[in-house]
């Protein structure tokens, strides 16, 4: 084979490694209502932080608890639980996307994303949480 050959099916190998890599992570988008619907598929939750409600996070106690409560686009509220530090500025995020599931009354997020005001972008803080 010649070396052009070569290089040409690894750049295809990992392109298809890629899409499937991509296809891994296809939770939809959803709302808490939906997610009640289906507690044992990942989903998607965008929203606002409920800031008349309390934030819970005590890092003497546990610093991987981290609580609040999120309304999501229906305006459905309920209680986010990650098990995770709270993420530097979270109170200042205009909008957070939630990849988790509901368990009992609580949605359990393992990831978030958040998306804050910049003076010259959007930026966005990623948490991931072990489960």
């Amino acid at each position: 084979m010649k070396r052009g050959h070569i290089i040409a099916i690894i750049i295809i190998a990992i392109g298809i490694f890629a899409l499937f890599n991509a296809f891994g992570d296809m939770s939809r988008y959803s709302t808490f209502e939906d997610s009640e619907k289906t507690p044992d598929e990942l989903v998607k939750v965008v929203g606002v932080l409920s800031k008349d409600k309390p934030v819970v996070y005590n890092p003497e106690e546990d610093p991987n608890l981290f609580s609040f409560h999120m309304k999501d686009a229906e305006n459905n509220e309920r209680r986010v639980v990650m098990n995770a530090a709270k993420p530097q500025d979270f109170n200042k995020s205009e909008k957070i996307v939630l990849t988790g599931k509901m368990v009992g009354e609580n949605f359990v997020a393992t990831d978030m994303l958040l998306k804050c005001p910049s003076k010259y972008k959007d930026e966005e803080i990623f948490v991931r949480s072990e489960l």
